[in-house]
């Protein structure tokens, strides 16, 4: 059944439950999660941060090719993880490494495309993870397609496609919104709009009242939500899984968060932006508004605290452990995942190459 197209538009103001100070907001439609819920989420942004910042450190060190922080972002990237069941997938982008680990990948693992060894360090079957994308936007065609897919196989999974604001602006995120549309396929596109496509800012990518108001123009409901409440984000999020699931079609969902740093450690992002502009989400931090709530209500001790940054110390030492040693390269790999049956043709090549390297291993 088609719905108004006053039912479709997104708030004008983005939802909130949890202020900056940490102050609850009620709301008349989403509720606030339980407090364990809320605990559970601080983990993982007590990990997500500690990630953040030890990747960026390996890549000065050399042992990561290039890392894009989601520092500022974890809120998101931690609600993505948890609002999905077991039998659901999820499409990341390339700095979604944290939502990536946070729905089981091991840290090491998650880095692989990273440093640069292969496309993917997991098996994404085992984790309901599609590989991270870095092309923007390809991974939302992927994610309709597989929900297309699993609904005529009948099976009960909903796809999480993430993408940044930048994405929106490529041919391939129109395409996944219209055949998501016209399918009423389950998904629920979340969009991260972190205010800047590398360099560009949002001004200069769309005219439209907010990236969510775009989801009127194929037939679904678009929403808005503060992206450095958790809570929020939890709520938002859960409702548009369970619409999806329960066959009620996609859901655009745009998260209003900030990048605090460069896009990539190749990229100078004081060519584009102040540095007062960046302070002023310092405010607004995700990881300490929910510890202001929690510490507030009662639900997180000094305790619990260095348990937790404890717990989050461990992932970063294993990462450094696992970063530090070489990976031990074979030559032929690159001959061996081309076709499924290696052709006369690569063997000639392989074979030409083997004969060199050990000519070399000779002379040297």
């Amino acid at each position: 059944m088609s719905r108004s197209a006053d039912a479709l538009l997104p708030r004008d103001i983005p939802v909130q439950l949890i202020d900056a100070a940490g102050v609850v907001q009620p709301d008349p439609e989403f509720a606030l999660p339980d407090r364990e819920t809320l605990r559970r989420a601080y983990a993982g942004l007590v990990n997500g941060r500690r990630i953040n910042d030890q990747c960026n450190a390996l890549v000065r060190q050399g042992r990561l090719a290039v890392y894009p922080a989601s520092t500022g972002q974890e809120a998101c990237q931690i609600a993505a993880a948890l609002c999905l069941e077991r039998g659901d997938w999820l499409f990341p982008t390339y700095r979604d490494s944290v939502a990536v680990i946070a729905r089981g990948v091991e840290p090491a693992n998650a880095m692989v495309l990273l440093r640069g060894d292969w496309h993917s360090g997991y098996d994404p079957t085992e984790y309901g993870i599609a590989p991270q994308a870095t092309p923007l936007a390809t991974q939302l065609l992927h994610a309709v397609g597989f929900a297309h897919a699993a609904r005529l196989r009948g099976e009960d999974t909903v796809v999480l496609a993430m993408c940044g604001d930048g994405a929106t602006s490529e041919g391939d995120f129109h395409e996944a919104m219209n055949f998501a549309a016209v399918f009423h396929l389950p998904v629920v596109f979340f969009v991260q709009n972190n205010e800047f496509a590398i360099s560009v800012p949002l001004s200069r990518q769309t005219a439209a009242a907010s990236l969510a108001h775009k989801a009127i123009g194929y037939g679904m409901p678009g929403e808005r939500v503060d992206g450095n409440d958790v809570a929020a984000l939890l709520a938002v999020l859960g409702a548009a899984v369970d619409r999806a699931r329960s066959g009620q079609g996609p859901s655009f969902i745009e998260a209003h968060t900030y990048r605090m740093l460069a896009h990539t450690n190749a990229d100078d992002d004081t060519r584009y932006r102040d540095r007062e502009e960046v302070q002023a989400w310092v405010g607004r931090d995700p990881l300490t508004r929910l510890r202001s709530h929690l510490r507030e209500s009662g639900a997180l001790t000094e305790a619990d605290e260095s348990e937790l940054a404890a717990a989050a110390e461990e992932i970063a030492s294993e990462l450094r452990y696992a970063m530090n040693a070489d990976p031990e390269l074979n030559p032929e790999d690159l001959f061996t995942h081309v076709f499924a049956q290696r052709p006369e043709m690569l063997d000639a090549q392989w074979d030409a190459l083997r004969d060199e390297i050990e000519r070399t291993e000779v002379e040297s």
